[in-house]
């Protein structure tokens, strides 16, 4: 009797097929230099946040900082270098009306300014400010989710703004 007893053979299996497709994807990604993002490293020890009291900002930053493996102090004079957020703005301006005259489309605008320097206040980094824009369709027969949406799209700028610090504070160097 025949080995095979009409099973199909092992390499024309659906799943052999999904395992090729892995494979020559993962090739692909490696040979085009693709990497993971490994661990962050800073040119910095310590780090105290100097922020208004209670800025949502500056809670996500704490949280991003810390999980990253950075050491936050609670006193400006313990720390290494010092990264002032002096305020975040957050601003919503109609892009365009109805026929009616009612907002139809928005823009959504985060602007952050920042700066990191020791406390010599030798300049780590050069002051910045981050601006990102989202615009978004309003419809009034829609009122309650396009509210969840705007709270979204909020949600998504602030945790863009603080990758986009974290990323600039890795290109941070101690003065010379």
């Amino acid at each position: 009797m025949s080995s095979c007893s009409g099973r199909s053979s092992f390499l024309s299996g659906p799943a052999t097929i999904g395992r090729a497709i892995a494979v020559a994807l993962a090739i692909l990604l490696t040979s085009c230099g693709f990497h993971l993002r490994g661990d962050v490293t800073y040119a910095f020890t310590t780090l105290y946040i100097n922020s208004p009291p209670n800025m949502p900002f500056a809670a996500d930053m704490r949280r991003a900082l810390t999980g990253s493996g950075t050491t936050l102090v609670e006193k400006a004079a313990d720390a290494q270098v010092i990264l002032d957020l002096p305020n975040v703005v957050d601003d919503k301006q109609v892009l365009s009306l109805s026929g009616g005259g009612r907002a139809r489309e928005y823009l959504l605008t985060k602007r952050l300014t920042f700066a990191l320097h020791d406390s010599n206040g030798r300049d780590w980094l050069p002051a910045g400010e981050i601006v990102i824009r989202r615009s978004f369709t309003f419809n009034e027969s829609e009122v309650l989710a396009r509210e969840a949406e705007e709270t979204k799209l909020l949600k998504e700028m602030q945790t863009d703004a603080v990758q986009q610090v974290m990323r600039r504070l890795q290109s941070a160097k101690k003065p010379a």
